[in-house]
């Protein structure tokens, strides 16, 4: 019974696909709750308005990375299961633990504008983002290895989706890396890839990664 359960578990790719959305959309929610409006107690004209929107900017910087960071891997997940035939109940389970890592952005993010200078608050951040990849990168290759990806797939496609995972979490971790240097640096590097995998397959020559 049990074996037979296994089996038939977790097939719709269009309720993980649902699930998914929803959480995204609740993570991606939740980032601009860290973005508080100055205390009006504190503000009497409008030199103290703009002097307490600008002390908001680190703020405001880490939210945008933060936005862009589910941007980019709701997209990267969609992709995968847009070339699904079907689900597993093990490829489900793996997708879960990566909305799991989506929960988790809210409160690196908020740790991060929070102790923007310390070298634990960016690393933790960084980790985050890790552990979005390697779900990620899991979840491809084990519906890979279960023959669960479309048969009219364009060929050549899982190579191509694992390498972009690879390199793009190599980037972000050169980018942690800086902050052995500086935080603001690493936040900077962090910054510029994922600006790349915006804003890159409108640029010629970038979209193969």
């Amino acid at each position: 019974m049990p074996e037979t359960y296994n089996r038939i578990a977790g097939h719709s790719v269009e309720r993980l696909a649902a699930l998914s959305d929803g959480v995204f959309a609740v993570a991606m929610t939740l980032l601009v709750l860290d973005l508080r409006v100055p205390a009006a107690a504190a503000v009497h004209s409008d030199v103290a308005l703009w002097r307490a929107l600008a002390a908001l900017a680190p703020r405001f910087l880490v939210y945008l990375m933060s936005f862009a960071t589910l941007g980019i891997f709701w997209i990267g997940q969609q992709t995968q299961l847009n070339h699904l035939a079907r689900g597993s109940r093990e490829l489900a389970w793996l997708h879960i633990g990566f909305l799991f890592a989506v929960t988790l952005v809210p409160f690196s993010t908020g740790l991060i504008a929070s102790f923007i200078a310390e070298r634990a608050a960016l690393l933790a951040y960084w980790g985050n983002i890790l552990l979005l990849g390697v779900l990620l990168l899991v979840s491809w290759r084990c519906a890979g290895h279960s023959g669960l990806i479309r048969p009219d797939a364009p060929a050549g496609l899982r190579r191509a989706v694992e390498r972009r995972i690879v390199i793009a979490q190599a980037l972000y971790a050169a980018g942690a890396a800086l902050c052995v240097v500086s935080t603001w640096l690493s936040l900077g590097a962090i910054l510029l890839v994922q600006l790349n995998y915006v804003v890159a397959p409108r640029i010629a020559g970038l979209d193969r990664i």
